[in-house]
């Protein structure tokens, strides 16, 4: 084994140490680690509703994927023993996928920073802590980098099937579909400093959307065979368009529509929803000359501006800054922007203790802390658009020379 691979299978190993550790029950309960979509114990609950003959979408507290619900209740049991084996295996094979794609973007076999990317995504916090919570974000993520990675290698079949799973899972998720149906017609080679219009005919993705509705289509089928009725679709992909339950959460959506007029909810539900959709084509045709980098600014949009967020979803945000070093000099705010997360950080959970826990608080303390999280997420978004942009301007000796058009 080389130095990258026994650094990769020292951090696996470590990460399956700490998931076995004798840990506080709290942390499967803290609302920063898991949501009402990705929670292990109403995943749980779930299961042993099924397993014994009731519906488990017919309360309010189930909001997990049918596939998730027939996958651990049938092939993976979740168990004391085989849950850490199961979410460290998610996160070896996300930092595995990560390290493939920027393998795929430098067009090398092997480099000397794949031990370094694969250690930013395992010992990255938001993604270390809500693993050890068993939230399912884990998976998603995996799900996520697996597509991307398939894309970057033009497995087309692979890519789309993984990303209709991820999105069955996380109906968000359909950010991705675009720069993913781009990736599979292109090449992952960094062009951010030499910019160049789309090449590819884009009447090759026709055939490929129609594949991704097939699958689609397959995996509704079969959840509604697994279900017996619709009803799951109400309680999973309903969830994320009609914010039934209002758990508190590291994002933006919760504390708004607890303060909300009833009259007023379905007005600000459809523009909180269309908002999250208009990011996509602008972004696409301004990184059209590199695609895995747009998909990389819509995670960050996802992690954002998501409906039921967790620290998971800003860690693959973050973690994926690995895959882009040549925007590093570029970069307008980093010492800021990692002041703000540090700060945001400590404040998450002693706003979260005072207010759940202690009760000297009240609700306005974890959403300041909730706002000061976003403001870190929003700067580090904006902190890769810029450094996107700015690369592919070279300077010259009376001024600057824009090269990108």
């Amino acid at each position: 084994m080389d130095g990258p691979d026994v650094t990769f299978s020292a951090l696996v190993a470590a990460r399956l140490l700490v998931a076995y550790a004798p840990l506080p029950e709290a942390l499967k309960h803290d609302h920063q680690l898991s949501s009402p979509l990705t929670s292990y114990s109403r995943l749980r609950e779930g299961i042993y509703l099924f397993d014994h003959g009731i519906d488990p979408y017919s309360g309010g507290s189930f909001r997990h994927s049918p596939l998730l619900l027939s996958l651990f209740s049938t092939v993976l049991p979740l168990t004391p023993y085989t849950s850490p084996i199961l979410w460290t295996a998610a996160d070896a094979v996300a930092a595995w996928a990560l390290v493939r794609i920027w393998r795929l973007r430098t067009g090398a076999k092997a480099t000397s920073r794949d031990g370094q990317v694969a250690a930013i995504y395992l010992l990255n916090p938001y993604i270390f802590l809500p693993s050890l919570a068993l939230s399912s974000s884990s998976i998603e993520n995996a799900l996520a980098l697996l597509s991307l990675m398939f894309a970057c290698r033009g497995r087309a079949s692979a890519s789309l099937l993984t990303l209709a799973c991820l999105v069955h899972l996380s109906l968000p998720s359909v950010l991705l579909l675009l720069p993913t149906l781009l990736l599979i017609i292109t090449r992952p080679v960094s062009r951010l400093a030499l910019p160049r219009p789309f090449g590819a005919d884009l009447k090759r993705t026709l055939p490929l959307l129609a594949e991704f509705v097939g699958y689609g289509v397959l995996l509704t089928a079969a959840s509604t065979l697994v279900c017996g009725n619709w009803d799951w679709a109400e309680k999973t992909w309903g969830a994320s368009l009609t914010l039934p339950d209002l758990t508190p959460n590291p994002g933006l959506w919760w504390y708004f529509f607890t303060e909300m007029f009833d009259h007023f909810r379905p007005f600000f539900l459809m523009v909180f929803s269309v908002h999250l959709l208009i990011y996509v084509v602008p972004i696409c045709i301004k990184f059209q000359h590199d695609i895995l980098y747009a998909a990389f600014i819509l995670i960050g949009v996802l992690a954002l501006f998501k409906p039921y967020p967790t620290l998971s979803d800003p860690g693959l945000f973050l973690s994926m800054f690995s895959l882009f070093p040549e925007i590093y000099p570029y970069l307008r705010h980093p010492i800021v922007t990692a002041l703000i997360h540090l700060h945001a950080s400590l404040l998450l959970p002693l706003f979260n203790s005072l207010w759940l826990r202690q009760g000297t608080g009240n609700a306005n303390f974890f959403y300041a802390s909730t706002l000061v999280f976003g403001v870190g997420n929003g700067a580090a978004l904006l902190d890769a658009i810029w450094a996107g942009l700015r690369i592919a301007i070279g300077k010259v000796e009376d001024g600057y020379e824009v090269v990108q058009e």
